[in-house]
């Protein structure tokens, strides 16, 4: 008697032998299997049932819903950072102990495939759970990417937070280092926030930073450059001794650039008042 595919009394083969296969499938995924509830705790991912539900996909050979399925998981371990290596070792133990009840089931059966009825039957799974992993890896690879932009964009706000004081009068505080990144995106803030706000007063505080180099120096310089060539008024505060010190040895004009207070203090009494 030859082996033929009927997908609901394997399905039923498969809810009988459930406890059994469930201890083989953990018995095959051995990191996995330590991992499990930490998984559930950390992205509420409940591996065991998961792996039913995929299963049942592939024996009914429900592709629409396991591509769904696949990309839900993918936003999932992307969203909790899950490691990828657990998700591979476990698709590839779903994957053996399926066949091996497979086999289970044909003699339990009584019938034997043939060789030809053997690869078919191995395309139908095998193509199945290789859909599967494509379709979760490209799920995983997008939102990881979407989630690290949305990172960058926060990082990139809050290292240049321009901050409105009046309608016409704005404050950039400068905190930590600043390196070619950040003062390429301080560039593109300020001249932007120039251009959407109509700023006539730019205020930038550096009483935050400690140390510039030279270079940088000279970027902020076309910055100031910049913003004056838009129409708005630049004032720099908080400018420390060992930074001037270095600007005034480099030889760099801070003084047809910028209005210069000593604190963000004086310089907010003094545009406040005017405003």
């Amino acid at each position: 008697m030859s082996f033929v595919y009927k997908e609901e009394e394997i399905m039923e083969f498969l809810l009988q032998n459930k406890s059994e296969f469930d201890n083989y499938l953990l018995s095959k995924a051995v990191n996995v299997r330590e991992k499990i509830e930490e998984i559930l705790l950390v992205g509420n991912v409940d591996l065991v049932n998961n792996a039913h539900k995929l299963i049942r996909f592939i024996v009914e050979q429900n592709e629409a819903e396991l591509i769904a399925f696949a990309e839900q998981e993918g936003k999932l371990w992307a969203t909790h950072s899950l490691t990828l290596s657990f998700k591979l070792e476990w698709i590839q133990a779903i994957r053996r102990t399926l066949w091996t009840f497979f086999y289970k089931y044909e003699h339990t059966k009584d019938v034997v495939s043939d060789a030809f009825t053997f690869f078919e039957l191995e395309k139908k799974v095998n193509e199945k759970v290789d859909v599967f992993l494509k379709s979760f890896f490209v799920s995983y690879s997008d939102y990881k990417d979407k989630l690290i932009q949305a990172q960058r964009n926060l990082v990139e706000n809050l290292s240049v937070p321009i901050i409105p004081v009046t309608a016409i009068t704005c404050v950039l505080p400068l905190i930590g280092a600043i390196d070619d990144s950040r003062i390429r995106t301080i560039e593109e803030k300020v001249l932007m926030e120039i251009s959407n706000s109509s700023l006539q007063t730019l205020i930038l505080d550096l009483s935050g930073i400690i140390e510039l180099d030279v270079e940088i120096m000279n970027r902020l310089l076309n910055i100031l450059e910049g913003t004056a060539m838009m129409g708005c008024k630049a004032v720099m505060t908080g400018l420390r001794p060992e930074v001037v010190v270095k600007m005034v040895r480099a030889g760099l004009d801070l003084e047809s650039k910028a209005e210069t207070k000593l604190t963000l203090q004086q310089a907010l009494k003094d545009y406040l008042v005017v405003s």
